[in-house]
């Protein structure tokens, strides 16, 4: 393979207008669990991410159609789970990308802090394209 070395699918993020009744579906209604939860301190948005075995929902509440960018039931990203954020980003760039967000050390403050290191990119249509690795 002459791409990526050790690439796998993460997350894909949804702006949802109910994030209770989005959370009941998903570990209620489809039997996903959630892995961890939170709410963001600069915006208050609450959020959770919700593990279905071989990737997550990441569900981020408040969604109002016409008062966001991305409405709800858009897709905000795509995130891959990747061994070195910068080598990815840096891959992207190279193949083209524009860059959005450059590497960085983030904690989500959920339950059991997040501790996580991400990157952001726009893909050839626009799309926004996450590059993600868990820090244990």
């Amino acid at each position: 393979m002459n791409g990526l070395y050790g690439i796998g699918f993460h997350h894909i993020a949804l702006n949802v207008s109910d994030i209770d009744r989005s959370v009941a579906f998903y570990t209620e209604g489809l039997g996903f669990r959630v892995y961890r939860s939170w709410t963001n301190a600069g915006s208050g948005t609450r959020a959770a991410m919700i593990d279905f075995g071989n990737g997550c929902l990441e569900l981020f509440g408040g969604a109002k159609q016409g008062e966001i960018t991305t409405p709800a039931g858009a897709y905000p990203h795509f995130a891959f789970a990747v061994e070195d954020v910068q080598a990815a980003y840096d891959h992207a760039i190279a193949a083209g990308a524009k860059p959005k967000k450059e590497p960085s050390d983030v904690t989500v403050p959920s339950e059991v802090p997040l501790n996580i290191t991400i990157a952001f990119v726009y893909g050839p249509d626009g799309e926004q394209i996450e590059f993600f690795k868990e820090n244990r």
